[in-house]
């Protein structure tokens, strides 16, 4: 059947499940694929409502654009692009079971997420100091549902892969054992591939501003 014969071995003492290894694996990653299908949902639904008033309000939508910094979207941009390369090399650690490497490549994403909330904040902390907020108009409102959905994400994986570090510690992860960190990679993929099309479409489509505010 196609099957990766690496996950068929007797669960380790202690350890009850329903389901066989092999098919265990599947599972999880046909729900977590199922849940990204939800959130590409989200966020199709956000871009959808975006591209509809920018159409509205085209002259507004190009004005407000200005306002932002573009050169800490992109910033944040290489963060996340690196974090992602930094996230596959976890899963290829945890696959071969280096749980010592899994850590160190998760305390490197983790940092690089943290990175983003920080210059995150300074662009929030801009515009609220000049009373740019969700109210002001169309544009902003999106613009803050738009990235603290995001950044919500953002934390979330955060969560998670403290929770994979402690795993780390107790020698989880082995050959025949890393479905938890692999299952994770795929959500942080997918939160940094909606920043990469949140950052043109944000910061870029309305011309490159100086972002003065």
């Amino acid at each position: 059947m196609g099957y990766n014969t690496e996950h068929v071995e007797e669960l380790p003492p202690g350890h009850f499940s329903y389901m066989e290894p092999e098919q265990a694996y599947h599972s999880s990653k046909l729900g977590m694929w199922l849940f990204l299908v939800t959130e590409v949902l989200l966020f199709g639904g956000l871009f959808a409502a975006f591209a509809i008033f920018r159409w509205k309000f085209l002259e507004d939508f190009n004005q407000n654009a200005h306002l932002l910094n573009w050169k800490l979207g992109l910033l944040n941009t290489s963060i996340l692009l690196f974090s992602s390369y930094t996230m596959v090399r976890a899963v290829d650690a945890a696959q071969h079971g280096l749980n010592k490497s899994v850590k160190n490549w998760l305390y490197i994403t983790m940092l690089c997420g943290i990175g983003f909330f920080v210059v995150k904040g300074f662009e929030y902390n801009a515009k609220l100091s000049h009373d740019i907020l969700p109210s002001s108009n169309i544009f902003f409102g999106l613009y803050y549902v738009m990235t603290g959905i995001h950044a919500l994400h953002v934390f979330i994986g955060l969560g998670l892969m403290v929770w994979l570090c402690g795993l780390a510690n107790k020698e989880v992860f082995s050959k025949t054992h890393y479905t938890a960190v692999e299952v994770c990679g795929l959500y942080w993929h997918i939160v940094d591939i909606i920043w990469i099309f949140l950052f043109p479409l944000l910061y870029l489509m309305g011309g490159i501003g100086d972002g003065a505010h």
